[in-house]
């Protein structure tokens, strides 16, 4: 079927085009196949508690942003309501936003977040590369929908999160990683789920929810092992669920891909794409499987129960 240009689409790319070029001139360890974690529904319904200081969470809307992008001010006001000091701006300032929070954590630090959708995702990796300059680490940076032409992930981003429509014009932006990194990074391209376009991504409720949890635990989160970065297309109609990264097992006698998916309560499909070449069949004893995860206290797996007789 042939698209239907939107005359204000359009007018969106070259403003946000304009911006840019002013804006721009201006380690791994295995984990033993056996602990679990917790789902994403459980976490959303009950945000864990932290001690440590509350983040500081810097927002930023897209081209045109109070029309397309006002999704990220509704979650701005949903971390707000959880506690979470966030404010959300337009990309333009995004230096001017930069200094300022570079001030404000020499006077109290505190973990910083980084959220941004479309060229607001494009800024909050130019934030984090900024912080860099200045021998300060971004906590977590999330670009939804981010501009083709975003950098690569710096090296200071703890955790690292892209979701994005790889078919998308306006936005598509596969950030990856800059080479030595080792922080936590995921990416999810929703190009399958056809209800998901450029100017509602930013507004899906099991995105932001998901988004407040995880700054809430920024200060609880653990993760055990090394880092194993991972990449998804999610497929249509499966569930959206923003794993931080990936973690190494080892099979043993008689698993296959299938069961350790049910081990660790992931879909089977997200297993399948980051080990690409293995199948369903038995693995080999000692096997390295790589398995999504969630950056929380991990549980650990029950033995299986006999069948009753």
């Amino acid at each position: 079927m042939e698209r239907i240009i939107n005359p204000a689409r359009v007018a969106a790319v070259l403003v946000g085009t304009l911006c840019l070029f002013s804006l721009v001139g201006a380690g791994f360890a295995p984990t033993a196949a056996q602990p679990i974690t917790a789902s994403t529904e459980a976490l959303i319904s009950s945000p864990p508690t932290t001690t440590g200081p509350r983040a500081r969470a810097y927002l930023f809307r897209g081209a045109l942003g109070p029309f397309f992008s006002r999704g990220i001010d509704r979650l701005t006001e949903k971390l707000q309501d959880a506690g979470i000091t966030a404010n959300v701006y337009e990309f333009t300032i995004c230096r001017l936003i930069a200094a300022q929070a570079i001030n404000e954590y020499r006077e109290n630090p505190a973990p910083i977040v980084l959220i941004g959708h479309s060229m607001g995702g494009f800024c909050a990796v130019k934030f984090a590369e900024i912080l860099e300059t200045e021998g300060i680490r971004a906590d977590l940076v999330v670009a939804i929908d981010p501009a083709h032409v975003t950098p690569d992930v710096p090296l200071n981003v703890d955790r690292f999160i892209n979701i994005f429509l790889s078919k998308s014009v306006l936005g598509g932006g596969d950030v990856k990683p800059k080479s030595g990194y080792h922080g936590h990074y995921a990416s999810f391209d929703l190009s399958l789920h056809d209800e998901v376009s450029h100017i509602n991504i930013e507004k899906l409720d099991t995105v932001q929810q998901q988004l407040v949890t995880k700054v809430l635990q920024l200060a609880a989160a653990k993760a055990e092992g090394g880092t194993v970065p991972i990449r998804c297309v999610v497929p249509a109609k499966a569930d959206i669920d923003l794993w931080d990264s990936g973690m190494a097992v080892f099979a043993r006698p008689g698993d296959s891909l299938q069961s350790i998916a049910s081990a660790y309560h992931v879909p089977l499909w997200s297993v399948m794409q980051v080990n690409k070449g293995a199948d369903r069949t038995p693995l080999v004893p000692g096997e390295r499987v790589v398995v999504p995860r969630h950056l929380e206290p991990l549980v650990e797996a029950s033995a299986p129960q006999p069948a009753k007789r």
